[in-house]
């Protein structure tokens, strides 16, 4: 009884984990996307950048951790 609500919290959080990493994929490709067609990025764009990209390989770690699958959240 008590541990349904363990297995549901899990997949709701793995289901958030999994929309995190690719709405973060999705802004850094957009930022790198901006950075190399600029003639000159300012040092903040650059800060920035390098700011999302860590963000989005501490969320890969995390999924990595929590041995996450993507294939294996869509169902």
């Amino acid at each position: 009884m008590f541990f349904r609500k363990k297995g549901r919290l899990r997949k709701e959080e793995n289901d958030r984990l999994l929309r995190s990493i690719e709405a973060m994929k999705d802004r850094l490709d957009s930022e790198k996307h901006f950075v190399s067609h600029s003639v000159d990025p300012s040092d903040d764009v650059l800060a920035k950048m390098k700011a999302s990209e860590s963000v989005y390989t501490f969320l890969l770690r995390e999924a990595r951790t929590q041995k996450m699958r993507k294939n294996k959240l869509a169902r």
